[in-house]
């Protein structure tokens, strides 16, 4: 497996031209939060009748993914998640259309980044490697 040098250097390849780097600024964590949206609006797993959403079942490998990578990633990336987890529990208690409001958000945030590789000239990196989807984010946020 690459280690985190790598796979930054790699993803910073296709992304090099200041318009798409300010869009995906805003769209990968906004995607990110919208899967979060998508995935927790996924119907309950009952299991010896306690209720577990999807959400904490693919949180798992994620945050194995970004142990894997280094401590700092996992911390970093273990907040946002658990900050996106709070954002959208506290939205459906409020009785936002979680469902629709995340799949409005990831249509959108796509289309911009997709937008945002148009003018940078390069295809998305997860066409080469899904792992990208997960690496966008750390590169977001580390890029500073």
């Amino acid at each position: 497996m690459r280690d985190l040098t790598q796979w930054l250097h790699d993803y910073g390849e296709s992304h090099q031209n200041p318009i798409n780097k300010k869009i995906h600024t805003v769209a990968v964590p906004g995607i990110f939060l919208s899967v979060v949206g998508l995935i927790w609006s996924i119907p309950s797993l009952s299991l010896y009748g306690i209720s577990l959403n999807w959400v904490w079942i693919a949180f798992l490998p994620v945050m194995f993914f970004y142990l894997k990578l280094s401590i700092s990633v996992f911390l970093m990336m273990l907040g946002f998640t658990l900050a996106c987890i709070s954002l959208v529990w506290s939205l459906e208690l409020l009785g936002v259309p979680v469902f629709m409001l995340s799949l409005i958000t990831f249509a959108a945030l796509w289309m911009l980044q997709f937008i945002g590789h148009k003018i940078e000239g390069k295809k998305p990196s997860f066409f080469d490697d899904l792992i990208y989807l997960l690496i966008g984010p750390v590169w977001v946020f580390r890029k500073r």
